[in-house]
């Protein structure tokens, strides 16, 4: 995604079990397409700035300070978008659970594993890209 760059800050320590990313949004940038993971929760923590969360139920300011977390296989996709004129800070933090798959509810794309542990992306109807 143009505009967001991932610092990765646990994978220095060999962290094998989750990842924990510093992550910044310039103006304008998103952290992903809205998604959900079927295996892996994750956690987000805002250190500055105000990005706009968008999940199922709609869309909330976030401010620093404020934290969400989002369960593995709820159904409820997330991402965050900075639609202020100043750099968002956060830190994202997900577990490595094998065997996810990821679902794009607004997009015609999902991310599916295969049985050799890649995962790979397909259209809603499994085609392959």
């Amino acid at each position: 995604m143009g505009g967001r760059q991932k610092r990765a800050l646990g994978d220095v320590f060999g962290l094998r079990n989750f990842g924990v990313n510093l992550t910044t949004l310039a103006p304008g940038a998103r952290s992903a397409l809205r998604h959900g993971h079927s295996l892996q929760d994750a956690f987000v923590y805002i250190i500055t700035g105000a990005p706009t969360l968008i999940i199922n139920a709609g869309e909330q300011v976030l401010q620093p300070g404020m934290c969400v977390g989002f369960r593995a296989g709820d159904g409820d996709a997330h991402c965050l978008i900075n639609r202020s004129e100043a750099v968002v800070t956060y830190l994202e933090v997900g577990d490595r659970s094998a065997g996810d798959s990821v679902a794009y509810p607004d997009d015609d794309l999902m991310l599916v594993p295969l049985a050799d542990g890649q995962r790979v992306y397909r259209h809603k109807d499994g085609t392959p890209y």
